[in-house]
């Protein structure tokens, strides 16, 4: 089977598995990514990543969404999305590869901010673990961009997505990187964040395979004390939290959904009355620049998220 029948194969196989998105990058994409974050550290005769991902149905959001129930979105959003529903799904498709006498090396999300874990078993190889910075993994596979708030969009659910990788040993076509746009700079993520942890005034550039994107500072020692929907990570408390519920970002996905930029579509806008918040709007001078270099920032080939 060639290359390209090869790839339709997979793209076929993910569809009937259930998976909503996929998209491929050569070893070449990742080249200059230090060897901690680098996911042919883990599988070095591999030559594709492929990203696999599951949405977030936009219902999960609901109840964070009317304030009245956050537990279903830990569950269906992300705990049992990543856990299961995605890690199936991502099996399936790992044993359809080696069916076809290719091996493929499942990768779980956890958080690239993470430190070594151990010592290296030979001199020259990383320590592990090495976790791979499945932001600019998408990036590179084609399927978005990192938007000004600092979540990965999609062109298809925006911020609505969960990733899975696999590093295989076949070399399978890869995808175009995405060339649009699907943030417009409103700002609307930091009008609405009530702790001001999103600064529009300090925005740097971050390149990932000759994509160019703008992300504003955020200081993300405030989204780890919101209580308007992030979650704490749940893997580390030193990781960024999870902002995907949070009202910066369901803020941005109503903008996104009215400026039609979204493929999903709905028969009603998701927000239908007035948004609600908690907690004391702080200023600007209130933000801890060293904690947010810590806990994120640039997605960059180095694994290093403390802005430049």
């Amino acid at each position: 089977m060639n290359t390209h029948n090869f790839k339709a194969a997979v793209e076929e196989a993910a569809k009937k598995i259930g998976i909503d998105m996929i998209g491929f990058a050569s070893k070449a994409r990742f080249e200059g990514v230090d060897a901690q974050h680098n996911p042919f550290s883990i599988f070095p005769e591999g030559k594709t990543v492929i990203m696999v991902g599951k949405r977030i149905c936009r219902g999960a959001l609901r109840g964070v969404e009317e304030g009245t129930n956050f537990g279903d979105y830990a569950l269906f959003g992300k705990n049992w999305l990543e856990d299961e529903f995605l890690s199936l799904a991502c099996y399936d498709l790992v044993n359809f590869i080696e069916d076809n006498g290719w091996e493929a090396c499942p990768i779980f999300p956890n958080p690239s901010e993470l430190g070594p874990q151990g010592v290296s078993v030979a001199e020259g190889r990383p320590a592990p673990n090495v976790y791979p910075d499945f932001d600019y993994a998408a990036v590179a596979c084609g399927l978005g961009e990192i938007g000004l708030n600092g979540l990965f969009l999609s062109p298809k659910f925006g911020s609505r997505q969960r990733f899975h990788m696999i590093i295989t040993d076949a070399e399978i076509e890869e995808t175009p990187i995405f060339e649009g746009h699907i943030c417009d700079g409103c700002g609307k993520c930091a009008e609405s964040c009530p702790l001001s942890a999103i600064d529009l005034q300090h925005r740097y550039e971050t390149e990932i395979c000759g994509k160019k994107m703008e992300v504003a500072f955020i200081d993300y020692s405030i989204c780890a004390t919101c209580k308007n929907g992030a979650c704490k990570n749940r893997f580390s408390p030193t990781a960024r939290p999870d902002r995907v519920a949070a009202l910066c970002n369901r803020s941005c996905l109503c903008h996104l959904e009215e400026s039609n930029a979204l493929q999903n579509k709905f028969e009603n806008s998701f927000r239908q009355r007035e948004e609600w918040s908690v907690g004391e709007r702080r200023s600007a001078d209130q933000r801890n620049t060293e904690a947010a270099n810590v806990l994120g920032g640039s997605f960059s080939k180095d694994g290093n998220r403390g802005n430049r």
